[in-house]
């Protein structure tokens, strides 16, 4: 059995982490800022109250584990100012990654973002963000940095601190470029996103199902990966109704195509992270609400 350490446990991917891992038999060390402790604790594993930008700190949460499923920051942008978001989650990941380090575990997996890849195309509504840079679809690792924004250039220094301090320790790392994530109670509003296509273009109508999210956490602790690698975590299909080549003709007509774009198949492209760690998205909202629509039923594989 190994005991792996989650950060950020309390938060929407840390709880369904923490659950994922304990029903494989792992033995989970879970840590928050925030969130109920130790026998209070509501997540099944010792829970301890930690601020990950103190070292100290972080050392003392990775402490008595083999590995790490690093996913406490600031967890989108336009929560707080740019320099705060930049200091907290940079000295978050830093601190994480040193204190890793510094144990020897055997291996981190972190919350880098889809944001990374030049997010949110075609302009957003959130504070703190500009228009993205999209010059390709299906989006692939290739498609990278193209920061927009203070949360997304945490998350760029984060995969670049990951590189160096995975070359310096020769601790394999995986960064998880998640895209925006759903809960199965979540699904109910996803009809009311059909009728604008331009609502979604911020992340070229991408999700993915927090049951997926834990399940790419635990295959990046499985992998045989060395160095330091980030792949794109997202569902199999896009949140919407129509095929994903229409939204592209109406949203970003004469945008560059690669390769073929069949059914409703997702336009953040999910090849890397199958083959370097095995993931494998299990869940969709078409598995959770009535389909509606021409072909809302088709549900790529």
């Amino acid at each position: 059995m190994k005991t792996i350490a989650v950060t950020g446990a309390h938060g929407k991917a840390g709880r369904a982490a923490v659950t994922d891992l304990l029903a494989h038999d792992y033995s989970v060390h879970a840590s928050d800022i925030t969130g109920p402790v130790g026998r209070n604790s509501d997540l099944g594993c010792p829970t301890m109250r930690v601020d990950l930008t103190d070292y100290g700190q972080a050392l003392q949460a990775l402490s008595g584990t083999d590995a790490v499923v690093h996913l406490a920051n600031i967890p989108e942008p336009g929560m707080y100012p740019p320099a705060e978001t930049i200091n907290r989650n940079t000295a978050a990941n830093q601190n994480v990654f040193l204190a890793a380090a510094a144990l020897r575990l055997e291996r981190v997996v972190w919350a880098s973002s889809e944001t990374t890849l030049g997010l949110p195309f075609g302009g957003s509504d959130k504070a703190g963000e500009r228009d993205g840079e999209l010059h390709y679809a299906p989006v692939d690792e290739e498609h990278f940095p193209y920061p927009s924004s203070a949360y997304a250039l945490s998350k760029v220094l984060g995969e670049q601190a990951a590189a160096h301090v995975s070359g310096w320790s020769g601790i394999p790392f995986v960064g998880l470029r998640i895209s925006n994530i759903f809960a199965p109670e979540d699904y109910a509003r996803v009809p009311g996103f059909w009728p604008d296509a331009p609502s979604r273009r911020w992340n070229l109508w991408g999700y993915v199902d927090v049951r997926d999210v834990a399940a790419a956490c635990r295959n990046a602790l499985e992998a045989d990966t060395t160095g330091s690698e980030n792949v794109i975590i997202a569902a199999a299909d896009t949140i919407m109704d129509r095929p994903s080549s229409d939204l592209l003709d109406e949203v970003f007509p004469g945008l560059e195509r690669h390769g073929t774009i069949r059914g409703h198949e997702t336009l953040l492209s999910i090849k890397a992270a199958r083959s370097l760690i095995g993931y494998r998205p299990a869940h969709s909202w078409r598995d959770g609400i009535a389909a509606r629509g021409a072909g809302a039923d088709e549900r790529p594989e």
